[in-house]
């Protein structure tokens, strides 16, 4: 069984570790099919070919060519999630198991999107941020107030991996949020409809960490090769490893953090 991998531009952290760490987990699954829309990565510059001679993986000349070919697919494109609709049309259509990276969808209403286009094609999928994996969050485990604290380069791109954890583990729905800057540094709290309260802390210089009603944990734990893991487990037997429906939780509150982001100091429904 074979898995096909569709980026932007295929030289990338996810891209470039992905095929170990699948060859590590699996005897049965391979990357055995490549396709990107952009030839040069603007990392590196190495071009698709190049990448698929290093890492022994048959270039694909379309998106359609690659999704006719593969068993299962992983749409990456970490860093330009902007593209994951305009994948997942294509993909979705040929209903195989596939992976979406994290951040899912730019938006919540993309992410409505593509949840509707594997309903009507009957195609099954997942996404998430591999810190959903941190065995930390066995410490955390369905605490009603948790503080998160994490870092990456931009808000934008790096929020979701707190989400992420703050969804899994506060079981409830948010509702209102209020975020507060102090120079780099970005601190929000979502309200859920339990009583409960996550806050959240942001900086460029932050490591991930969980505090909840029972304890606190550094996340320094292997997460990515237990998200691997789970992508296989889902490609060999179709069941989702989580409720999807947490997928829009995550995105609706992405959506309310980046809103919050502009309006300081300010209650806001999410």
């Amino acid at each position: 069984m074979n898995i096909g991998f569709v980026d932007y531009y295929l030289s990338e952290w996810h891209a470039n570790n992905y095929p170990a760490w699948i060859k590590e987990a699996s005897d049965e699954l391979c990357v055995k099919y490549a396709w990107a829309e952009e030839y040069v990565s603007p990392v590196d510059n190495v071009n698709t070919d190049e990448w698929c001679e290093k890492y022994g993986v048959e270039k694909c000349n379309t998106l359609a060519e690659l999704c006719e070919k593969s068993d299962f697919i992983i749409i990456l494109s970490p860093s330009n999630p902007e593209k994951h609709l305009e994948y997942a049309k294509e993909v979705l259509k040929h209903g195989k198991n596939t992976y979406i990276d994290k951040t899912f969808t730019p938006s919540y209403e993309e992410a409505a999107e593509i949840f509707s286009l594997a309903k009507q094609y009957g195609t099954k999928f997942f996404s998430t941020s591999a810190l959903r994996y941190a065995s930390e969050l066995e410490t955390v485990a369905e605490s009603q107030n948790l503080i998160t604290t994490g870092g990456g380069s931009n808000l934008e791109e790096y929020v979701i991996h707190q989400i992420e954890m703050a969804v899994k583990t506060v079981k409830a729905e948010p509702m209102a949020i209020k975020l507060d800057t102090q120079g780099n540094q970005i601190i929000w709290t979502v309200a859920f409809d339990n009583g409960g309260r996550w806050t959240g802390i942001y900086s460029p210089y932050l490591p991930f960490t969980v505090c909840g009603d029972k304890g606190y944990q550094a996340v320094t734990s292997k997460f990515f090769p237990t998200l691997i893991s789970t992508i296989l487990d889902f490609f060999k037997t179709g069941a989702l490893p989580f409720d999807t429906e947490e997928t829009l939780k995550a995105m609706k509150i992405r959506d309310a953090i980046l809103k919050a982001y502009k309006l300081p100091g300010e209650w806001l429904n999410v």
